[in-house]
């Protein structure tokens, strides 16, 4: 690119780049993206940002080219990677003066040289780290500040860095830039506290960010630059004096006010601090030990005593308890069982943990937990009145205990109530006892505390389980509270419904569920509106909801199945946030799953409403997740009358499962489920069901973890009605076959071949022909001794169907492998007979060991030499299947085919089992006319024999029968005798 020419083009196009106008903007992009590859396009960019003279939006724009640039260009070994001598001009005017003047473009400025920094610091880019630290020590302010920035963002990226070489090249950074960085930090600090102190706030603030830039320096050096950082005395001292610097900016938070232009700063500082003991807690747990006893008691001063009022504010608090419960919980702080297989680090973390955690300490951390940071805010209450279903969505938040006050209280409650339960669980049951009985609606104090008490023996349920007597409790206490119908007491009804929930699958007697059912009833019923969607809503969103428990017994719900299955559609109806949907619906879902078939009567309403439902939720994927869900319990709850269903529910399964929609993305895994549960249940197939199979071909060439669905779904068409089925889809499912079968593992390997041998059992005519190009590898892998022992088996499987079953198209198959191996029938058909008798033992299912001796014994009567060559073969596996399949008769010592099935039978079913699906019915049904099941092995081998011994003649049969072990002649004797 010609230099002297391209800077006002490359400008120009920049400037159209920023166009509102897409007629403008769109050519410009294209011309961008054609120069991006060319040489000295880079350096022109370069000009361009770091000409102050020209827009700021051209400007940003010419630093995002780079940046992406060098993304794809930079490395060596890229396709149109820049020129070495480019580079070196490149990263020479990266740093030729620091003085950019628009904060934005600073920003990316430094984060462009970082990205440099991360493939060519140090070795190609020895100067970069000497010439940041000289322009920090300058005097003057912008240009300290934009280095100290390219400083900061060097360091971070550096750090990044994961492989063994560069994390060592960091650590000689850092061993090098310590002392620098520390005195650093240490002077922006002092000028700023100075100038705070004589209320210069204008020139604090400066001072401010260079202390938060360079503190952010030090982090990344302490946390990453030392392997052994407790042998750093420098690293320690930092480390130290975090404590003394935490508690002054604090105490300037207190000075300076919540109005103050540093506030919001000053607050990012005191967060970072605590980052700087998190990171490096988490880092180097055995480092940390000497900084356990400083923490703990900064950490507690400031939650648990009057040191922290007016000084604290949430997310310090927050990180306070983060630091508090990883010292607790921390598996490096713990001795081993066996005191002397402990380390040293261990017992000592332990000891200064043990004299910390005193009685009295524990007793105040606890209550305080309890009475202070678990109460509802003002700010949630009146959430809570203007938006219930909000705050009920608020309050079930997922990993928020992270970064919300009271979902991290709660945590830090449970581990420092597992790790120190003797002492705490007297604290709690006096809590407990102070609040027994009914609270005075008008006492909102008193109300407050007495959720807090409830939730904490919600979340200690587990450690509570020898002290209280839950069944008890129940009865004589909340029930009557759940009771009080007051609009005040909504607080404790709802706390008392979630407490319920926490305990149930703990210790709640069975008996009691009735009871309970009742009063669920009651409050779903509630004429206020607002107070039952929230009890609904925090029953709904308990996942250890009655109606979700181990112990359920249907017995028991049936007479409330009508009635609360109507309110929680009613309540489905009502709400109208996605989250709160969802969580009615997996409610719903698990009522419908417990109660399976009874209930039929009451999905109607239910059933009307989901294709509006689905229809309203077009732009909310995860709220259709689990409306796929709902339909699965629901499909498996009709049986065969989701058939019903058919209008909405094949749309939905097209949709879900197609991979060139785009929300297959989070539909599929559900959809295919729905697809397999609709087929297993549907008592037909129809036109609209076969052609949903359309879908198939791309998800099998997806290979993706849904594969076993896939074949499932395979199966069941093939057992709905295989003659459809493989007339329409079996030339494109045996393509994806063959493309799969070169690629999958062994285990992938083995479901292909089982959608094959179910097609054969099937249709042995019509899947022998559909699937015959599969087939010849079948035949040679058997020959050639397959190795895996699984697959081998299948491979068994598979030519015992077509031995047995279809011996016509046996017979052709044994005349085209013959012709394409170049040898003689006979010989292949040896090697086929004595390497199944070889490999007998590879199949385990008793099932397809006696399908191998019904297709071997299928051979007989025979002249052919090579077949009598193996007959003691096929006498062997006979018998070993008539060992695996006979039954002896003691009273009449005769034997009996455990296999055979006369008549299908609708099981008798126990309360806890499920009834057979419309696929159950059809598998027994085919069953009754497979070989396997319809055949008596032992008459079978009798008929054989009686046969072979026709055509060879008595003498002749004897010779053969001599070739016969003895021992097996007298077990096949005492199994044929009788008949």
């Amino acid at each position: 690119m010609d230099m002297d020419g391209a800077s006002s083009v490359v400008l120009q196009a920049l400037t159209q780049a920023t166009s509102q106008d897409t007629a403008v903007l769109k050519p410009a992009e294209e011309q961008l993206r054609q120069w991006e590859t060319q040489p000295g396009f880079y350096s022109v960019l370069l000009n361009i940002f770091n000409n102050h003279m020209l827009a700021v939006n051209v400007r940003w724009l010419a630093v995002l080219y780079f940046k992406n640039g060098i993304d794809r260009y930079w490395r060596r070994v890229a396709p149109h990677a820049l020129s070495e001598e480019e580079k070196i001009s490149l990263r020479a005017g990266l740093i030729t003066n620091f003085n950019e003047p628009v904060n934005q473009i600073a920003t990316q400025i430094a984060v462009l040289i970082a990205k440099v920094a991360r493939l060519d610091c140090p070795r190609q880019w020895p100067e970069l780290i000497p010439i940041l630290l000289e322009s920090v020590k300058g005097q003057d302010g912008l240009q300290q500040h934009r280095a100290l920035l390219t400083f900061y963002h060097v360091t971070k990226t550096l750090a990044s860095k994961r492989l063994a070489q560069d994390r060592r090249l960091f650590q000689d950074l850092a061993s090098g830039i310590y002392s620098f960085a520390c005195s650093l930090w240490s002077h922006h600090t002092d000028c700023f506290l100075q100038q705070i102190c004589a209320r210069d706030e204008a020139t604090a603030l400066g001072s401010l960010e260079r202390t938060l830039l360079s503190l952010k320096v030090l982090r990344k050096l302490t946390v990453f630059g030392f392997q052994e950082p407790q042998q750093n005395m420098e690293v320690m001292g930092f480390l130290n004096a975090v404590f003394e610097r935490l508690t002054q900016f604090l105490e300037c938070s207190r000075q300076v006010g919540p109005e103050s232009t540093c506030r919001e700063k000053l607050e990012k500082m005191i967060i970072l601090y605590t980052k700087v003991l998190l990171d490096f807690l988490e880092n180097h747990p055995c480092a940390f030990i000497p900084l356990i006893q400083r923490s703990l008691e900064f950490a507690v001063s400031y939650l648990f005593t009057p040191a922290g009022e007016g000084v604290t504010f949430e997310r310090f608090i927050v990180q306070c308890m983060n630091l508090i419960k990883i010292i607790v919980k921390n598996d490096a702080y713990k001795p081993c069982k066996n005191i002397e297989d402990s380390k040293p680090e261990s017992l000592e973390a332990h000891k200064i943990k043990t004299a910390f955690f005193t009685h009295p300490t524990l007793t105040e951390i606890g209550r305080r937990l309890v009475s202070q940071y678990f109460l509802l805010t003002e700010e949630e209450l009146a959430m809570w009145e203007e938006d219930p279903e909000s705050f009920a969505v608020e309050e079930t938040g997922g990993d928020s205990w992270k970064y919300s006050l009271r979902p991290c209280a709660e945590v830090l409650f449970l581990d420092i109530f597992h790790n120190y339960n003797q002492t705490l669980i007297p604290v709690l049951l006096d809590m407990v006892q102070n609040l027994q009985g009914p609270t005075n609606v008008e006492d909102s104090a008193q109300l407050l505390m007495k959720d807090s008490v409830y939730n904490a023996v919600g979340l200690a349920a587990y450690e509570l389980f020898d002290n209280v007597d839950f069944d008890q409790w129940f009865k004589n206490q909340l029930l009557g509270e759940l009771q009080v119908s007051h609009h005040r007491y909504k607080l404790i009804r709802r706390r008392v419904i979630w407490l319920i929930g926490q305990w149930i699958s703990v210790k709640f007697k069975s008996d009691l569920r009735p009871l309970l059912y009742e009063v669920i009833l009651s409050l779903m019923q509630d004429p206020d509106l607002v107070v039952r969607q929230l009890q609904a809503s925090d029953l709904i969103l308990n996942s250890r909801s009655p109606v979700d428990d181990f112990e359920f017994r249907t017995e028991q719900f049936l007479p409330y199945l009508e009635s609360i299955f109507g309110l929680l559609f009613q309540l489905l109806q009502q709400v109208t946030e996605c989250d709160t949907k969802m969580q009615v619906l997996h409610v719903i879902s698990c009522v419908i799953e417990r109660v399976n078939i009874q209930i039929r009567p009451y999905v109607g309403c239910l059933v009307q409403y989901l294709p509006l439902l689905w229809k309203q939720s077009v732009e909310h994927n995860m709220l259709r997740c689990a409306i796929l869900t709902t339909l699965i319990h629901l499909v498996q709850g009709l049986g065969s009358e989701c058939k019903n269903l058919y209008p909405f529910l094949l749309p939905v399964i097209q949709l879900s499962t197609d991979v060139t929609q785009p929300p297959h993305v989070y539909l599929l895994e559900d959809g295919l489920e729905l697809w397999l549960v609709t087929l297993e249940n549907s008592p037909a197939i129809t036109p609209e069901l076969l052609r949903i199979f359309q879908n198939m071909s791309a998800l099998l060439d997806l290979s993706s973890e849904n594969l076993r669905t896939c074949f499932q779904i395979v199966n069941a068409y093939l057992y709905l009605s295989a003659t459809d089925f493989l007339q329409n889809y079996a030339e494109s499912l045996c393509r994806s076959f063959c493309n799969l079968l070169r690629d999958v593992t062994n285990e992938g390997q083995v479901q292909v071949l089982k959608v094959v041998e179910i097609a054969l059992k099937v249709s042995p005519i019509l899947g022998a022909h559909m699937f015959q190009p599969l087939l010849p590898a079948v035949f040679r892998g058997i020959v050639d001794g397959e190795r895996y022992p699984v697959v081998m088996s299948t491979y068994l499987g598979i030519m015992g169907r077509i031995l047995l079953q279809n011996s016509s198209f046996f017979s052709s198959m044994l005349t085209q492998m013959a012709s394409e191996c170049s040898q003689k029938m006979d010989q292949l058909l040896g090697g086929m007979i004595e390497m199944w008798v070889d490999r007998m033992d590879n199949i385990t299912q008793p099932e397809r060991r006696k399908l191998s001796s019904l297709a071997l014994l299928s051979l007989l009567p025979s002249d052919n030499s090579v077949i009598q060559d193996k007959f003691c073969g096929i006498i062997n596996i006979s018998v070993e299947a008539l060992h695996d399949v006979m039954t002896e008769d003691t009273e009449t010592s005769t034997f009996k085919d455990c296999m055979l099935m006369s008549h299908f039978e609708e099981p008798k079913l126990t309360e806890d089992e499920e009834p057979p699906t419309e696929q159950d019915k059809r598998k027994k049904l085919l069953a009754l006319e497979d070989p396997v099941h319809s055949v008596s092995l032992q008459q079978f081998v009798y008929e054989k024999l009686k046969a072979q011994q026709t055509m060879m003649g008595d003498q002749n049969f004897g010779v053969l029968m001599e070739t016969v072990d003895t021992e097996l002649v007298r077990q096949l004797q005492e199994f044929l005798k009788g008949l």
